[in-house]
């Protein structure tokens, strides 16, 4: 195993981890639980045409499941705690300080089924294909996570407080 070509993905291993967990601590811990499973599965890893991107899906594919694994093992019943997003190493255009404290609002009342894919397909530039690949689910399911987050998104910015759909209550037949 090149130890060189896992570290240089750490940094957004790390990213990752923090905005999934919403905690600078567990996402740490999510990091070196990756890494560690990492090495002790290298072997199920196999290079194709382009190794640093298949590397970095696999690694990707392996934070998932172990962050699911751990969602569904714990009672997971804390909210995320809050990261500061000045914490967190984002590419891109300066946002506006109240901008900013808005989207890390939004972002944090998303389900984490959306902002998983928000975070993979946004955040990290995984295509459709492969955040589905990635997260095991069909490409569709993606498509459809990421309409509903992009809308719900569009409407925390915008101040909508979310309205309860009441459904009609079956009745029991005597």
């Amino acid at each position: 195993m090149d130890r060189n070509s896992i570290i240089a993905h750490i940094p957004r291993l790390r990213r990752y981890a923090r905005l999934l967990t919403g905690d600078a601590h567990r996402a740490d811990d999510l990091v070196q639980d990756t890494l560690e499973r990492a090495c002790i599965k290298w072997q199920l890893w196999q290079p194709g045409a382009e190794p640093a991107l298949q590397l970095r899906a696999w690694l990707f594919t392996v934070m998932h499941n172990l962050f699911v694994n751990q969602v569904r093992g714990k009672a997971y019943a804390a909210r995320r705690d809050a990261v500061s997003m000045d914490d967190i190493d984002i590419e891109g255009p300066v946002l506006d300080p109240g901008v900013r404290l808005d989207l890390e609002r939004a972002l944090r009342q998303l389900p984490a089924d959306q902002l998983e894919i928000v975070l993979l397909v946004a955040l990290e530039d995984f295509s459709y294909a492969e955040a589905a690949i990635l997260i095991n689910v069909p490409i569709g399911t993606v498509m459809s996570r990421l309409s509903r987050a992009r809308k719900r998104l569009a409407e925390l910015m915008d101040g909508v407080v979310p309205t309860k759909v009441s459904r009609p209550q079956l009745k029991v037949m005597k």
